[in-house]
């Protein structure tokens, strides 16, 4: 079984963003790492892998050069290698195009199985898996909170937002997004770690693809943004820093402003 896990590399949430005059989010010199749900990804990944011994992992994400730490962190939880979809003309790309060049590369790859985090902590969307699903002519099952993998049928428990469990399925080659609620990704041991530095990362340009530069990046896309307004107030990480007095009467205010006292 081939499955391809898409990754992606989000800033921490614990900074402030800023963004450029473009209205894209600035990530030079800013925290970053594995997006959350798409490590629950990689670790169903693996709890497949347990089960059956024919299973090739490529882990696939887009983005500039620093982008490559979310697939050196896939590889490291035990994917087996990477695609790091890596071009100038993709800054600023919107879902549109980038469910559209990740559905390429998958579909170059080949697969049985696309696995994906339901969303990322970066735009919440929560729309490219799907979007994905569509470019490629499958099934997708979304917002997985359990998943089961069989030789002829990929099912999927997911709440119904009411406190039930519904239950669909279907047959592979299918795309699968999952949620945190699947478990949390097992800490790697130290010989993953030092197995993770052989492994091999493949870089792929919009000509690997066979996507024209003016397809994608601000110029190709579908959506605009015409402005960003920072969230006004104090940002809460900044309330536990100084002295206690000073951070008792901060964070006093800070509740107090939103009518939590």
């Amino acid at each position: 079984m081939r499955i391809v896990v898409l990754v992606k590399q989000v800033p921490s949430t614990d900074v402030g963003l800023s963004f450029a005059p473009d209205h894209t989010v600035v990530r030079d010199g800013c925290p970053a790492g594995l997006n959350a749900a798409d490590s629950c990804a990689v670790d169903q990944c693996l709890q497949i892998a347990v089960r059956r011994r024919d299973i090739q992992i490529t882990a696939v994400t887009m983005g500039p050069p620093a982008a490559v730490g979310a697939l050196r962190t896939a590889l490291v939880l035990g994917a087996d290698t990477a695609v790091h979809v890596r071009d100038e003309a993709l800054h600023g790309s919107d879902a549109l195009v980038t469910s559209r060049v990740l559905a390429a590369a998958v579909a170059r790859l080949g697969f049985d199985l696309v696995l994906c985090g339901s969303s990322s902590a970066d735009s919440g969307m929560s729309a490219v898996p799907a979007m994905v699903a569509e470019r490629l002519g499958v099934p997708a099952l979304c917002f997985a909170d359990h998943l089961v993998v069989r030789e002829r049928k990929v099912e999927i428990h997911r709440d119904d937002g009411c406190g039930d469990r519904r239950v669909f399925a279907a047959a592979p080659p299918v795309v699968v997004s999952v949620t945190e609620r699947c478990g949390e990704p097992h800490y790697p041991r130290y010989e993953s770690r030092l197995d993770a530095r052989d492994k091999l990362i493949s870089v792929w340009t919009l000509d690997t693809l066979g996507i024209e530069p003016a397809e994608v990046g601000l110029s190709g896309s579908a959506s605009v943004v015409h402005s960003t307004t920072p969230r006004p107030g104090t940002r809460p990480a900044a309330l536990a820093m100084g002295d206690p007095t000073s951070v008792a009467i901060r964070l006093a205010d800070f509740l107090a402003e939103r009518q939590f006292l």
